[in-house]
């Protein structure tokens, strides 16, 4: 991963492994808040912010997702980098399908908005990022802090009122969303850019006892906090839905396929069938960024071509207690 120091582009200064071979995930640099406070900085507003995003990218699916979910779409703008990142970092095509230009100041590179907002800035260029086109700057490019700020700090704005950090249920989603991280979101890159036996084999056998506790705790509630549709699910459908067509061979996360799971190959149908996420996911730039953008891992920049999944089919999920917010269930029932 290439990246700015100083405010300017380098790319031999890749630190993201260690000397031991183990694959470490840097901070991101953007980190202030949108808050529903007259004080504020940031305070929401439609039309004032604006989503980068890849949609290759399941950090910024998350927030994607979030977006749809609160029906965000017309009060948050996004644009779309290709999925293809070489040297130069994400850069906007506006002329491929999927990608779209950058919709504020038509930059062709997105680490151009990165020195807009911080000329001296040293750190990654990394999707997602929420800027703010008011104040001209970036206000964060955290995947969870941005999608937190979706779902509590746009209430009243969005056409959905859904809420996917709920009262009573914080504290549970909060621990699932430390515990999902490590071993499963950021797992499966800890097997893929390991570059040591010992690292890979620590990041395996975390990330396969993870998914099989929680295909234990879906065994009996439809959802990994209960009953209710929450900020956790979405970040463990990020994950899920890139499995078994990407991180099982690209990231030789091979010992079981999600779709051999009892319980979270349904969960993962599930989850994809609530109106709002299954049509933010787009395959074709997935398997096209993995496979073609990490030459040390897939050198010759094969795509593989399976496997074909049908997460539209049939589940039985909603036998179990829960079911989507009410304005989802809605529009599933008028589908």
């Amino acid at each position: 991963m290439n990246m700015l120091v100083d405010g300017e582009w380098r790319t031999d200064a890749n630190e993201s492994t260690t000397d031991e071979g183990s694959f470490e995930r840097q901070q991101t640099t953007f980190r202030d808040w949108i808050r529903d406070d007259p004080d504020a900085e940031f305070q929401p507003e439609a039309g004032r912010y604006h989503l980068y995003v890849s949609a290759a990218c399941p950090w910024a699916h998350r927030t994607l997702i979030t977006r749809a979910l609160k029906g965000l779409e017309d009060a948050v703008s996004v644009s779309v980098v290709d999925p293809y990142r070489d040297q130069d970092g994400w850069q906007f095509t506006p002329e491929k399908e999927g990608c779209t230009r950058d919709h504020v100041h038509d930059a062709d590179f997105l680490r151009e908005l990165y020195v807009r907002a911080d000329p001296d800035v040293t750190c990654r260029v990394t999707v997602p990022v929420l800027w703010d086109e008011e104040r001209d700057t970036i206000v964060n490019n955290e995947s969870r802090e941005i999608m937190r700020m979706l779902d509590t700090a746009f209430d009243g704005i969005g056409e959905n009122e859904v809420d996917l950090y709920p009262e009573g249920y914080r504290e549970a989603v909060d621990r699932i969303l430390d515990e999902i991280y490590e071993p499963i979101n950021n797992g499966v890159y800890r097997a893929g850019f390991a570059t040591e036996q010992e690292p890979y084999d620590e990041a395996i056998d975390d990330l396969f006892s993870a998914l099989d506790h929680w295909d234990d705790v879906l065994a009996d509630q439809r959802y990994l906090a209960g009953d209710r549709l929450t900020e956790a699910d979405i970040a463990m459908f990020t994950t899920l839905v890139r499995f078994d067509e990407v991180y099982h061979t690209h990231f030789m996360c091979n010992v079981q396929y999600v779709r051999e799971y009892d319980n979270l190959w349904p969960y993962l149908r599930d989850l994809y069938g609530t109106p709002g996420i299954g049509e933010t996911v787009n395959m074709d730039h997935i398997k096209e960024h993995y496979y073609t953008t990490h030459p040390g891992v897939n050198p010759h920049r094969i795509v593989a071509r399976g496997p074909e999944l049908a997460f539209d089919e049939p589940h039985d999920r909603d036998d179990l207690p829960g079911s989507p917010p009410t304005a989802l269930a809605a529009a599933s029932a008028d589908d």
